[in-house]
């Protein structure tokens, strides 16, 4: 009896560990990346072909946006997003829309629809929302010049907001602006 009560404490520990083990190292951390951290570095695959990277924005201001065509928060935001992109096209900002959509049809209706000129990656598993921490959309990050996260924004905002405006042109001056809510 006492045999089979330790061989049942046993299983049943390897099974908390095992389930502890694969929460730890598959579910979102909370909170993800923070301000002042390094932005991880990503490369997807870029809407309708090629690759977005991360990396190959170096030097500019880049501000990755996590959404989805079925997110009415995301939808809401994308023609302001659409009109920054524009705005601050040859100001040395960037934006990465990183679209976590399964059916790439829908996905391009959207962009057809929104007349989305920015670049759009696709991270139909949210492999990279997960590694940046992104669990509702829209969230955005606001990465400087040097590859730190200058600002996260979780939720839709008006991109044209002259403070917003500002902040990311302060950050592509290279002015050294940290943080929106300094403002």
């Amino acid at each position: 009896m006492r045999k089979a009560r330790r061989a049942t404490l046993v299983v049943a520990v390897a099974a908390a560990s095992a389930a502890a083990f694969f929460v730890a190292h598959r579910a979102p951390r909370l909170g993800g990346v923070q301000v002042g951290q390094a932005a991880p570095d990503f490369t997807v695959p870029s809407f309708p072909s090629g690759q977005a990277r991360l990396h190959d924005r170096r030097g500019r201001v880049v501000l990755v946006n996590f959404w989805a065509t079925w997110c009415p928060p995301c939808v809401e935001e994308s023609p302001s997003l659409q009109k920054f992109a524009e705005l601050m096209r040859n100001q040395a900002v960037e934006v990465i829309g990183i679209s976590v959509d399964q059916d790439p049809e829908t996905l391009q209706k959207f962009i057809d629809q929104f007349h989305l000129t920015f670049t759009i990656g696709r991270d139909p598993n949210q492999e990279l929302a997960h590694r940046y921490g992104t669990f509702k959309y829209p969230e955005t990050y606001i990465v400087d010049r040097d590859g730190r996260v200058a600002e996260k924004i979780v939720g839709p905002i008006d991109w044209q907001d002259p403070r917003i405006i500002a902040f990311v042109q302060d950050l592509a001056n290279h002015n050294g602006a940290t943080g929106l809510q300094k403002r």
